[in-house]
């Protein structure tokens, strides 16, 4: 905005201008004039007196406006003399809270924050289908725009002509959009070719090599924060066309490493506004091992106590005696329809502000009557009178219509009915319209009175009966227009009444938590209130009253409907939908009836201030009392007293405005009197902020940043005595300096909530005590609400609403003080005034404030966000608390309530329910939450031989276990003889040459190939020979095996074994993705020194293609042999290994932190892996066994390729692959061939549970049956995925599966196979771990269902000949079983090393042979890499033991270590998935002690950012954690290998390199 102030500097401009140039201001400000429009008008008023802007198309200029901190320089140049008060924005803003906020903002010199980023669809998609004009509808209803007579605002046709420029002005200046991703997102690879034109903001591969440097050690950034040097890196303002991130400069991580990738600078940007210290410093404790004790805020030594005296009961005036009060509200109105009958009671207006209809004194009485005869005596149902005297009647009347609302009420009344009035229901899902039916059902409604025309506009049914809201209760309609109603004979009189304690009406509440409960009113409460009125207003017979308020509830029903009827007043009133139109309707009133009252809330005030130009012959002399229904509110000062400013001069009297304070269930509190009755002066209160916040009443004088300006809302009505009492606990009276809540106790007050007794007697019936614990009266109080004071004078001052209290921490805000904050920060009019809801949610056991705005539809994302971080400073300086989420979405998309504003509850409800969809929002969780446990300290270690002690002592035992002994088990003698695989396929061809050893199915469920052991004999041959001949290759060289999974994998294999090569089994690239899968297939083959790479001819083609070579360097391939048709030779004499320990096969595999690793198998390990699994499974050769898995590494290669071979039972192989084309065949494989024993991976598991989920029956149709299954294994290397094999074994439970079959292997790179169930022995066993105690490596058993249980399934059981023991992973002593470490293993089939070309093996040396540094130093151990723990558990195993069981709980490279803490991805991930719906899948992982978060979204990319707040919201509650970075995705994103498992290292190099192209990334404070 200071750019247009800038050219008005020059030239002083005549007043008018000023003031027209003021007006357009607020009128954009209030949206009645699109951004366009305004450009235009102002470029017109200005053209003659600047020459320079003549000839330049206006939406250039605003296209050129450049965010910068001048924008919130005030728009009027300095030397000019202050713009009229009466334009500027009064309702929220006094000028001390903008001339606060200014200053605040100024002092922190626009610290610099990261931008979320965000793709470019989403910006336009979400903008443009929610660019509603930013007019009438868009603004609340309740702030709304008005429309001025005689001006049309645009059309939705003429903003269509706005759509474009605005879009090129978000795109363009937008730092968001990852136009750079975009050139090359391979999903889960690497670009293979160096990006072009975004050189400088991707990284090719050579930076790869230079990330992965980082990585190993990151630079932690958050604990030693002093020492490091504060570097900020200024970002470029946008300049157009020139996005803010790609500044081409590259950035360092805080440890000075220069990382050139988008991401990593805007990480760098975080981690710098992270630097400053949090404002509360966590306090020392004690961390109890088991209990994260959640830091408890101290009170601040130095904050403000109350030091007043305690404060004494407020008696308002006696009520007056001796004047002649009519004994009911019913007998007045008798009195006033029988002897003044033509007298006029109310007159309605239509919306062009013309009088519809007056209701004569007369005719109210005669149709209340006739609807009272109608009532009781017209309606049955079942030959019953349908109503009851005391029956509750629901009143659905638009506020349009007030005449027959007061005919209704009335009619009610005289038939002795209780009346409910509510809101009309619009659609069938108002906001709020449960909670209203809710009400309905507990009072017991079964009738609503309404007009026909209200009826005719209600949803139908398809019967043409009034649909049924959701929630509400099956009501009857009643039209009680008059040819709907019966005359009642003329015996026929209603019962008198007197004004007793029954109830008289019900007036509906809505709650802070969004609840609505029903505030009765007795006969007595009602009378007592229009008399306590009538005196404190003075109002006389036949006085006129302008009522703007809403007349079914509130201040709007006591004043408009009951109090002018007991003084014979008429009443005009003033619908809603003429003050859109016609702000100033009200005004005009007054004067043309010479109204002597009038009855408004600030927001009219206001209206009525920008739409009062030009009206010079409105005068409000006859004013007599100006009643301002929501005194209470912070804002209604500046409304006063600017409305004042104006009207003066319009015959106003100052001492005419009287606030008053109201609440439901107290009715009027407190009203200002009018001097002619005698009232004090009024006062105004400069309150500190800082000081309210603690509940104590300061006058501010020095500090003039942060005050509120509050005034009085004059006294107690007649006959009422008010205290203020303690907020929390007792009610005990607060001294006189302290704010409580103000309690009332009169006859004029609520009675109760109608049927909840419990919250009744705390509300109605509170008997406030002094500090001795003494009553202050004998007569019960009502607590109103409202908190306040009790002023000089004994005015009673109100500072906020209990509703809108937020507590954080030990400070209380009030929200409408934020809200005023919010606003003020802006006067450029970012978001609609009156959209922002500000609420508090409970995380972490506190509250967090969460403030949400609609914005306005042409904001860039560069404006919004730049505004969203003013206000975080504002309200931090003002109010020095943290706001935990600023959320803006689209214009007109916020819940409305029914009278204009913002339904909060709603607001608040979908927020938490990932419903709210908003386009742009910054989570502040690092400054808010200041009570996290506080991070574990490393003990200094305890020793090895202490931990052993230690465990002796606490009777702890060793955590060791074995499976059984392989001596006891078979004899020596077969072993020795299948020493060598080979030997064993060349016995079995010649003992039993026909007997089948593998078949290999299709998707359509037929063998396509099968193989007996004298024809996978043959095969093996022929390979030999070509292998020794063709390709000359000698024994020892290495040869990859690149086939798909088949027969000719396994003949392929035997012949390298036959001819003393190596073998090296690969799989086979992807032709529809070679740029990612062909670079991992010649890793393999350089890293692995193949010699020759035997394949099948349409493989060979594809690695000699063209697309190949784009992808890597095809001339280096070695020898390449197709092994298709090669001649049928016989191999001289077969190799046989001089020893055991010679090298049988090399196997490869990428493990999940996307480090390819291969380890070395000899033909011993080989030969006792199967000869353990033979054991375990009971394989023999008239078994069938039915495999579902990759053939090429791990156990998966040994199932597949060698154990048939030794075992001789035969192998039905199904290849994953084919799952995709046909999801049910595995499990149809299992059925036809019986087969006892079954092996998938937990992608297949998933792939049936997913796709067979609904066919079940389909499937039973078909005959599948699994009940022949002894044991379906899942063979992983990770902790078993218990949710997935859970519902695969419910799932399939109907098609016959048995309840125990399903079970897991665990395997990993130095064995690959330590357990596996098999099919004896005991079930698998469930424990529940505490999460908390995981933490600190610490295993505590918990029930079932206790909070932060995580439930653990063991891991099959322990093979035989395999030792088992858990170890320490920094002092690798031994440790007790309930201790968390890493699993060690010793056996006989434990590869012998990692295999890497480049003589590593001696950095890894410790993982195959490792010592334990106490105890049995003897053993050699392999060191697995997963931590893990054992316990002994009730069951026994076949050798009469107690069964040991062994829990994986993850990879030990996996795992994160935050807070010193270690955390394991998994936990963390299964609770983001359960945040939201939309969350398909979630992977999280570090980066310089950040937590980045990656979710992929399974929904509309609008929806994206809805999951921003849960996904923090759940991991700060069930982990204590901060997420740093929450990144969302597309499904698909997060790289998963084939064993099904998320390869998060991948990720997190895709992400630094900015290659996931992001819908958006969010960045937490």
């Amino acid at each position: 905005m200071a750019d247009r102030g800038c050219p008005l500097e020059a030239v002083p401009l005549p007043a008018e201008v000023r003031e027209s140039l003021a007006e357009l201001e607020l009128e954009l400000s209030e949206g009645d004039i699109t951004q366009k429009g305004y450009e235009k008008k102002r470029a017109k008023l200005l053209a003659r007196y600047i020459p320079l802007i003549q000839g330049v198309d206006p939406s250039l200029q605003a296209e050129n406006r450049i965010p910068a901190p001048s924008q919130t320089t005030a728009a009027v140049p300095k030397q000019q003399k202050p713009r009229p008060t009466s334009s500027r924005d009064e309702r929220f803003r006094s000028d001390v809270h903008t001339e606060a906020v200014q200053a605040a903002l100024a002092k922190y010199k626009e610290r610099k924050m990261p931008m979320p980023s965000k793709r470019r669809s989403v910006l336009v998609h979400s903008s443009v289908e929610t660019y509603t004009p930013p007019d009438t509808s868009s603004a609340s209803e309740d702030e709304g725009s008005l429309r001025r007579p005689g001006r049309l605002t645009s059309t939705p046709l003429q903003s269509h002509s706005n759509i474009e420029p605005w879009l090129d002005r978000v795109i363009q200046g937008s730092s968001t959009s990852s136009s750079a991703s975009s050139t090359s997102s391979h999903p889960g690879g690497r670009p293979a070719t160096a990006p072009t034109a975004a050189a400088t903001t991707l990284t090719g591969p050579a930076a790869h090599a230079h990330i992965a440097d980082v990585h190993s050690a990151p630079p932690d950034v958050t604990t030693g924060l002093g020492e490091l040097s504060h570097r900020e890196h200024p970002q470029l303002a946008s300049v157009r066309g020139v996005a803010r991130g790609y500044s081409g400069s590259v950035l360092e991580t805080a440890g000075g490493v220069p990382v050139n990738s988008r991401v990593s600078s805007k990480i760098q940007q975080l981690l710098n506004t992270l630097k400053r210290p949090k404002r509360p410093p966590l306090k020392e404790f004690f961390v109890d091992d088991f209990e994260e004790l959640l830091e408890v805020q101290q009170p601040d030594p130095n904050q403000p106590k109350p030091e007043g005296s305690q404060m004494v009961v407020l008696r308002g005036e006696p009520l007056a005696v001796g004047v002649p009060w009519p004994p009911s509200l019913l007998a007045a109105l008798q009195q006033w329809g029988t002897t003044q009958p033509k007298a006029p009671c109310l007159t309605a207006l239509d919306t062009a502000g013309k009088a519809v209809y007056t209701l004569t004194y007369g005719k109210l009485w005669s149709r209340s009557l006739k609807l009272a005869y109608t009532l009781l005596n017209k309606l049955t149902s079942k030959n019953e009178p349908l109503l009851k005297p005391g029956d509750r009647v629901a009143l659905v009347f638009p506020n349009s219509d007030p005449v027959m609302f007061m005919v209704a009420f009335y009619g009610c009344l005289l038939a002795d009915l209780v009346p409910v009035p509510i809101e009309v229901p619009l659609t069938r899902k108002d906001a709020g319209s449960q909670q209203v039916g809710f009400l309905l059902g507990s009072c017991g409604v079964a009738l609503a009175l309404t007009t026909d025309a209200c009826q005719k506009g209600l949803p139908k049914a398809q019967t043409g009966e009034v649909a049924t809201f959701k929630g509400w209760p099956p009501l009857s309609w009643l039209v009680i227009d008059g040819k709907h109603l019966t005359k009642p004979p003329k015996d026929w009189h209603p019962q008198t009444q007197d004004a007793g304690a029954g109830t008289a009406y019900i007036e509906y509440k809505t709650s802070k938590e969004g609840s609505t409960v029903g505030v009765t009113v007795s006969h007595a409460s009602l009378l007592a209130q229009c008399q306590a009125l009538t005196q404190a207003c003075g109002y006389s017979e036949a006085e006129t009253l302008t009522n703007v308020l809403d007349f079914k509830r509130d201040a709007g029903l006591w004043h408009g409907v009951l109090t002018s009827v007991m003084n014979r007043m008429h009443v005009i009133s003033i619908p809603y939908a003429l003050m859109k139109v016609n702000p100033l309707s009200w005004i005009q009133k007054v004067c043309s009836y010479k109204a002597r009252a009038a009855l408004v809330k600030s927001r009219d005030m206001h209206w009525s201030l920008l739409a009062q130009r030009g009206q010079r012959d409105v005068s409000l002399s006859s004013l007599r009392v100006l009643i301002v229904a929501d005194g209470a509110n912070p804002w209604s000062i500046s409304s006063c007293d600017a409305f004042l400013n104006v009207f003066q001069s319009r015959g106003l009297r100052p001492e005419v405005i009287c606030p008053c304070a109201t609440s439901p269930e107290a009715l009027t509190v407190a009203i200002r009197r009018p001097p002619d009755l005698g009232g004090p002066p009024p006062k105004k209160a400069v309150l500190s902020m800082n000081g309210l916040s603690f509940g104590v009443i300061r006058v501010d004088t020095e500090e003039k940043l942060s005050v509120l300006t509050v005034q009085d809302v004059g006294q107690v009505l007649p006959g009422a005595d008010v205290c203020v009492v303690k907020v929390e606990g007792a009610p005990y009276l607060c001294k006189t300096d302290e704010v409580g809540e103000v309690c009332v106790s009169s006859s004029t007050t609520g009675t109760a909530y109608y049927g909840l007794l419990g919250i009744t007697k705390s509300v109605f019936e509170t008997v406030p005590v002094t500090a001795g614990g003494m009553p202050v009266s004998d007569r019960p109080f009502t607590r109103t609400g409202l908190l306040g004071f009790i002023g000089p004078d004994n005015l009673v001052f109100v500072v906020g609403k209990l509703d809108g209290l937020m507590v954080v921490g030990v400070r209380r805000h009030s929200a409408d003080d934020i809200v005023a904050t919010a606003l003020a920060v802006e006067p450029m009019k970012f978001v609609y005034r009156g959209r922002i809801a500000v609420f508090s949610v409970t995380v972490l056991h506190d509250d967090r404030i969460v403030l949400v705005a609609e914005q306005r539809p042409d904001a860039s994302e560069e404006d919004s966000f730049q505004w969203m971080s003013r206000v975080l400073q504002a309200i931090d300086s003002i109010h020095q608390v943290g706001v935990y989420c600023l959320a803006l979405v689209p214009a007109n998309t916020l819940p409305k309530a029914p009278l204009g504003g913002i339904h909060i509850s709603e607001t608040k409800q979908r927020f938490l329910e990932g419903m709210l969809h908003p386009c742009n929002v910054l989570m502040c969780p690092h400054t808010c939450v200041t009570n996290l446990p506080k991070p574990r300290q490393k003990q200094p270690e305890v020793g090895p031989a202490s931990m052993i002690v230690g465990n002796l002592v606490a009777g702890k035992r060793i955590a060791q276990a074995s499976g059984r002994e392989l001596a006891h088990l078979e004899d020596s003698d077969q072993a020795r003889k299948f020493l060598f695989l080979p030997d064993v396929l060349q016995w079995r061809a010649h003992t039993t040459p026909d007997h089948p050893l593998f078949l290999l199915l299709n998707a359509k469920g037929s063998v396509t190939s099968t193989a007996t052991c004298v024809q996978l004999h043959k095969k093996a041959e022929r390979v030999a020979a070509a292998l020794m001949e063709k390709a000359r290759l000698g024994t020892g060289d290495h040869v990859a095996l690149v086939y798909p999974p088949g027969v000719d994998l396994i003949a392929a294999f035997y012949g390298c074994l036959y001819c003393g090569c190596v073998p090296v089994t690969v799989r086979p690239p992807h032709p529809q993705n070679l740029t990612t899968t062909l670079p991992t297939v010649k890793m393999i083959v350089e890293v692995s020194k193949s010699a020759c790479v035997l394949t099948t001819q349409a493989i060979m083609r594809l690695l000699k293609s063209k697309d190949a070579a784009a992808a890597v360097d095809i001339r280096t391939w070695p020898t390449i042999l197709d092994t298709d048709d090669i001649p049928k030779k016989k191999v001289a004499n077969i190799f046989r290994p001089p020893s055991p320990d010679v090298l049988a096969y090399l196997d490869f595999s990428v493990s999940t932190t996307g480090i390819l690793a291969g380890v070395k198998m000899s033909h011993a390990a080989t030969s006792a892996l199967c000869r353990s699994i033979k054991l375990q499974c009971e394989l023999y050769p008239s078994r069938q066994i039915a495999i579902c898995l990759d053939p090429y590494c791990g156990l998966g290669f040994a199932l597949w390729c060698l154990c048939s071979v030794y075992s001789g039972h035969q192998s039905v192989l199904v290849p994953p692959l084919e799952l995709e084309s046909n999801v049910s065949l595995w499990l149809s494989a299992v059925s036809q061939y019986k087969a006892r024993v079954t092996f998938c991976s937990y992608s297949v598991m998933e792939m049936c549970t997913k796709g067979l989920g609904a066919q079940t029956g389909v499937l039973r149709m078909k005959g599948v049956n699994l009940s022949c299954v002894r044991t379906c294994m899942v063979v992983a290397e990770e902790r078993p995925r218990i949710a997935l094999t859970q519902s695969f074994s419910k799932l399939f439970k109907d098609l016959g599966l048995p309840a125990r079959a399903v079970s897991t292997t665990f395997g990993c790179r130095v064995n690959v196979a330590i357990c596996l169930q098999g099919t004896a022995g005991p079930d698998p066993t469930t424990v529940y771990v505490d999460m908390r105690a995981l933490r600190h490596d610490r295993v505590r058993l918990v029930e079932r269902g206790s909070p932060h249980s995580l439930p653990l399934t063991e891991s099959g059981k322990i093979l035989p000949g395999v030792k088992v023991i858990i170890a320490h992973t920094e002092t690798k002593g031994p440790l007790g079983d309930s201790h968390l470490g890493e699993i060690w293993v010793s056996s006989p089939h434990n590869a012998t090393g990692y295999y890497t070309g480049y003589g590593e093996e001696a950095l890894h040396a410790d993982h195959f042979s490792a010592r334990l540094s106490f105890g049995d130093t003897q053993t050699i151990w392999a060191r697995t890499g997963y931590l893990g723990f054992l316990r002994r558990t009730e069951l026994t195993d076949a050798s009469g033991e107690r069964h040991d069981a062994l829990y994986v709980v993850g990879s030990l490279d996996e795992t994160l270590e935050l807070r010193g803490m270690r955390y394991h991805p998994i936990d963390i991930e299964t609770s983001v998935v359960r945040a939201h719906r939309s969350i398909a899948e979630c992977a999280v992982f570090t980066w310089t002690n950040l937590l980045v978060v990656v979710v992929e979204l399974d929904g509309l990319e609008r929806d994206a950012l809805d999951l921003v707040a849960l996904v923090t919201n759940v991991v700060l509650e069930e982990h204590h954690l901060v997420v740093g970075v929450v990144v969302i995705v597309d499904p698909g994103v997060i790289p998963i290998n084939s064993r099904g498992e998320k390869q998060r290292m991948h990720l997190r190099d895709g992400f630094l390199a900015d290659q996931l192209d992001p819908i958006y990334v969010a960045y937490n404070m």
